[in-house]
């Protein structure tokens, strides 16, 4: 593994084009030293098909590396007429327990993702949106599986682990050690 210096600015809407990259190499990387590592599906910190252009981080990532994608946002972009507004917050109000949701639909009628109260003890729900080669039913499905508390655990690891290899001042690469296989 190597430190990732990103060169771009984060800019809203914008954020495929700051980390594809990079993720792709760490993707093309992991395929050449450690195959049997490699993912069957990428949980993503970011939207999928929920985007402004229909077309996010998830969407990105998993049609360059084809791999099956799925976008996981903490909050909700506004996009095709989708909108934080009064309805929606009402609709948020409602989910009571783990697995509640409901579909976000655009103003043309498709579906783009599903508001999702991923945990019992979760507050807020999560947008969980198709990235590639998966479907929204799948998507949801693997967010409620993978969720110990309100984010699913592996994009919640991935932030947490890296806030503290961060905080803790290091700069050399992270060195993965990998379980040992029985």
């Amino acid at each position: 593994m190597e430190m990732i210096q990103l060169t771009q600015p984060y800019i809203p809407g914008f954020l495929a084009f700051r980390e594809v990259p990079a993720l792709l190499k760490l993707l093309e990387d992991l395929k050449a030293n450690a195959p049997h590592y490699f993912p069957d599906v990428i949980l993503l910190d970011g939207n999928g098909i929920l985007h402004p252009r229909g077309f996010g981080l998830a969407c990105q990532l998993g049609v360059l590396a084809q791999v099956p994608t799925v976008g996981i946002a903490k909050t909700l972009i506004s996009a095709q007429g989708i909108v934080d507004d009064q309805n929606h917050k009402n609709k948020k109000a409602e989910l009571k327990e783990a697995g509640d949701g409901f579909e976000l639909i655009s103003d043309t009628g498709e579906t783009l993702g599903m508001c999702l109260r991923a945990h019992d003890k979760a507050q807020n729900p999560i947008y969980v949106s198709v990235g590639h080669m998966i479907s929204l039913r799948s998507s949801v499905w693997l967010a409620l599986e993978c969720s110990k508390y309100r984010i699913p655990e592996p994009v919640r690891r991935a932030d947490v682990d890296s806030r503290e290899y961060l905080r803790q001042g290091k700069t050399e690469p992270y060195e993965f050690i990998a379980p040992v296989e029985n």
